[in-house]
């Protein structure tokens, strides 16, 4: 039979024949594939809802049917996955990446996993590792290590370590005493009284020492600290410094250890002996003491930020007497600005002290990476920091204090950031109490402890001139932008040669070396007249210190305690007309912000509208909802929360509630969110239209800066919003601040704050954002050659001007090598690498502008950066090493300032990086 008279059933059957199973498909490939998958699935579902003891009993079932080929498999791949697990990683990196991971380690683990192998002896001992950790401490190899000797800087550590003495805790204890170790009555009294006593015995003796330099002073010179003075009256050494203050502070410290046998020691319960605390501490060392004569003290000192909007004019506000630091916000560290602090008291002290800078009612954004708040405040950098600055500013008793313009009176955060400061330095803080919104305006306001006669900000600042900065800061900064940018090169040069020229032309003017020697016995006169002031005035405070002394009891408590907690009464004793005031500031506020959105929409949104339904278009349909759809939306929200504000405001009393308001307005903050989003696109398309559309130019030069829009553009009143959640924050603050603890609105305060405060905290990270990348374009513009710099989270932290040196004698001491220079640098550090490039000036003819240009060398990321310091010598003045992997550049600055700061900087950028 043929099969064609098969039917079509038997053939499908004859394709599925099986062998052993009947559901095992045996001529069928793809069928049998796809069920082994299947119950291999199954099996590896049972197998894991299986117990320890089934799944072994199952692998010994499984194993025993096994061939030897098959446990010849298993074999294999257990040992190479054991193979691969026991690698040595120093043997299969790259050297450079081994070394990097051992970088981390400390000295004490260094020595331990030196032990492990002889691969990891040699990359232990490796240079690169113990020089940052020698340098640390100043320790120095005496000699330069030959090219095949390695080791070197290791053995120097040791040999470091094992000379130095050291004691245990429980040893420190019984000689030192201990933190906060309760003291006697009277020891208080008694350490005060020693104190003085030594004081005057160090002021006698300098007075004595001043008279002695009077006499040998030219008398062109306006004091004793100056280089020209060494060369006339003292001899040159090794113990003296490159400047005057040296001398003093050497001469002061040898005051000190020559009095102390002179004073009665007291004893610590450990029986051994110890000298009281003479001296504060400050960031030079040993030499400053607390005294001050009448002569000694600052008036008033001011600190600027250069983050404060139009610092500029700030500056020019700054009354003539008053010593003004202006530093930079984003480029130096605590470290750099005590001593700028220190540089400009030149050994006094202040009366008073004031820090003009950013922040909020909760912290203080004194530098870059430092914004001082209560959860930093008491971490050893942050609380040295404030000892120190502490030292320079007189003590409450002496009439010395702080000043803060930030509004840190305006929230329960900042009176405990003033409490702790006040109890860790000794000296009284300041703050306004105001909560008047908008631009600065709180300086303006009342005062912590301020009299009503004189507020802190008349000691500092012409009130006019203070003022009118304050009412149109933002107007200003935005100008003047672009005015630094261009012009500050040039302001810089010409400062410099002109305040030279100047000043020569006056010496040469008025002086010449004919009536320097005729004068000479006058100027005698004058200085031991002088010199006599000097005494009698240091005798006068030294009685006066003794009679306050006498009237002071040793079981007075500390002032700056007792004026926060009258203070703190005071605010108690008027919660409730401060909580109404801050509730009308809240009302009054959010009418002006509504009325500043209002103008968008009547002055620019509803004419463009009507134009587009007549016919008569200004701007397509499309930009216009771009421009205008997301800010009209936030003025129907903020209308309706500004109706409910009002609603609650009229019926007023203490026990009514606001933070319920605020949270409902926290939950519809997506319509902001949109406007944010959206931005940069908004911003983009009006100055697209401009361009292209010039129906809309015209309607925009109109409108624009016209007083229906408060002499403001479209672009400015777009500003509002992302401005408007600081004053919201700051509010909140003060209306909890004056609300009881047992109120019911003071838990929805707190959640309304912390609502706010997290999409402020949005909206700064897109300002930073955009900022970075603003600042990263306009490097990349100026720097020929430069690779991209675009990269995550990469910022600029300064620039700074040195000149490249070249060592002529490297084989010989520091002291005596000679060094040429060769080209003008300029390095840029950002947080993850440092841009090396060469600086060029080309002049245009017939003017005295220049124009500089710069040209890209290397780029080194920070890790790999090692920093050297090369001692200033008769060759050689502010110079030290950057050495990167593949090489080296020696470096200058002009100024010593400049070295300390750049170098304080770098090492704090390199630490972040390694974090």
């Amino acid at each position: 039979m043929s099969l064609r008279n098969f039917p079509q059933e038997s053939l499908e059957v004859e394709s599925f024949r099986t062998r052993f199973s009947a559901w095992t498909p045996f001529t069928n490939q793809s069928l049998n594939r796809q069920l082994f998958q299947e119950r291999v699935t199954l099996i590896t579902h049972w197998f894991g809802l299986w117990t320890n003891k089934q799944r072994r009993e199952f692998l010994f079932t499984i194993l025993s049917q096994c061939s030897k080929s098959q446990l010849r498999f298993l074999q294999d791949w257990f040992s190479e996955r054991q193979q691969v697990a026991r690698v040595d990683f120093s043997t299969v990196l790259p050297r450079s990446i081994s070394l990097f991971i051992f970088s981390f380690l400390s000295p004490k683990d260094l020595c331990a996993a030196a032990q492990v192998s002889w691969p990891w002896k040699f990359l232990t001992e490796q240079d690169c590792l113990w020089m940052p950790k020698c340098t640390k401490f100043g320790w120095f190899l005496p000699y330069t290590p030959t090219q095949n000797e390695y080791g070197a800087w290791k053995h120097h550590y040791i040999a470091c370590v094992s000379s130095l003495d050291w004691l245990t805790p429980r040893e420190a204890a019984a000689v030192y005493g201990t933190l906060n170790e309760p003291k006697p009555e009277d020891e208080e009294f008694q350490e005060r009284q020693r104190e003085k006593c030594l004081r005057k015995i160090i002021w006698e003796n300098i007075a004595f020492r001043k008279k002695l330099l009077f006499k040998a002073r030219p008398p062109w010179l306006s004091g004793t600290c100056s280089r020209t003075l060494q060369s006339w009256s003292l001899p040159r050494g090794p113990q003296m410094g490159r400047d005057g203050a040296g001398f003093y502070e050497a001469l002061e410290r040898q005051l000190v250890l020559a009095s102390l046998d002179a004073l009665p020691k007291r004893s610590n319960p450990s029986g051994s002996h110890s000298y009281p605390v003479l001296l504060r501490k400050s960031h030079r060392g040993v030499g400053r003491t607390d005294d001050n004569s009448s002569g000694a003290l600052h008036t008033y000192v001011i600190l600027i930020s250069s983050r404060i909007p139009a610092y500029e004019m700030v500056v020019e506000s700054v009354k003539v007497g008053v010593v003004t630091v202006l530093y930079e916000h984003s480029g130096v560290t605590l470290e750099g600005l005590l001593h700028l602090v220190d540089r400009a008291l030149q050994g006094r002290k202040a009366q008073s002290l004031g820090i003009f800078c950013g922040g909020n009612s909760r912290e203080i954004d004194l530098l870059q990476g430092y914004k001082i708040c209560i959860k930093n405040l008491l971490s050893p950098e942050v609380r040295d920091f404030w000892e120190k600055l502490g030292s320079c500013v007189a003590t409450k008793e002496e009439g010395g204090r702080v000043d803060f313009f930030v509004p840190l009176g305006a929230s329960e955060a900042g009176m405990e950031i003033l409490s702790q400061l006040s109890q860790l330095t000794g000296t009284f803080f300041s703050a306004p109490t105001g909560i008047a919104t908008g631009s600065y305006q709180h300086i303006l306001s009342d005062w912590l402890g301020a009299q009503q006669d004189r507020p802190p900000p008349s000691n500092y600042f012409s009130e006019s001139k203070l003022q009118a900065w304050s009412s149109f800061t933002d107007s200003l900064e935005d100008t003047l932008k672009s005015v630094r940018k261009e012009l500050h090169p040039l302001f810089k040069n010409l400062q410099k040669s002109i305040s030279g020229q100047i000043i020569g032309q006056l010496m040469f003017d008025a002086l010449s070396m004919a009536s320097i020697l005729q004068n000479q016995d006058a100027a005698q006169t004058l200085a031991d007249g002088l010199t006599e002031l000097s005494k009698e005035g240091s005798e006068r405070s030294a009685v006066e210190d003794s009679s306050q002394d006498t009237k002071s009891s040793p079981s007075q408590s500390d002032l700056n305690m007792e004026v926060l907690v009258k203070l703190e009464k005071k605010l108690k004793m008027n919660s409730v007309e401060k909580r109404t005031q801050v509730v009308r500031e809240l009302v009054q506020s959010e009418r002006r912000y509504v009325q500043m959105l209002g103008i968008v929409r009547d002055v620019y949104a509803r004419p463009l509208r009507a134009a587009l339904s007549s016919n008569r278009a200004i701007l397509s349909a499309a930009n216009t909802h771009i421009i205008f759809s997301d800010i009209l939306r936030i003025l129907d929200l903020n209308r309706e929360f500004l109706d409910n504000l009002r609603d609650r405001l009229q019926e007023w009393s203490p026990a009514h509630c606001v933070g319920e308001i605020f949270i409902k307005f926290g939950r519809q903050l997506n319509t902001y969110t949109n406007f944010f989003n959206n931005y940069p696109v908004v911003l983009k398309t009006i100055e697209k239209c401009r361009e292209m559309t010039p129906a809309f130019r015209a309607f925009l030069k109109r409108h624009d800066k016209t007083i229906v829009t408060r002499m403001l553009s479209l672009p400015e009143l777009l500003l509002y919003p992302s401005r408007r959640f600081g004053e919201y924050i700051h509010l909140l603050y003060a209306l909890r601040l004056h609300t009881p603890a047992g109120h019911t609105d003071r838990g929805d305060l707190t959640t309304a704050i912390d609502q706010i405060k997290k999409y402020e905290d949005y909206i700064e990270q897109i300002k930073e954002n955009i900022n970075m990348k603003e600042q990263l374009s306009d490097v990349q513009t100026i720097i020929s050659g430069c690779p991209t710099l675009s990269g995550v989270n990469r910022y600029l932290i300064r620039i700074q001007d040195v000149v490249q040196l070249h060592c002529c004698g490297e084989t010989m001491d520091f002291s005596l090598r000679l060094y040429e220079e060769t080209r003008d640098l300029s390095l840029f550090l950002f947080n993850d690498a440092l841009l090396v490039t060469s600086r060029g000036t080309s002049h245009t003819p017939f003017e005295r502008t220049s124009k500089t240009t710069y040209q890209f060398i290397a780029s080194v990321a920070l890790p790999r950066i090692l920093v050297e310091d090369i001692p200033d010598s008769k060759y050689v003045k502010n110079a030290f090493i950057l050495q990167g992997p593949k090489r080296e550049w020696i470096c200058a600055t002009e100024v010593a300032d400049d070295k300390f700061l750049w170098l304080s900087i770098l090492q704090t950028a390199i630490r972040s990086s390694m974090k």
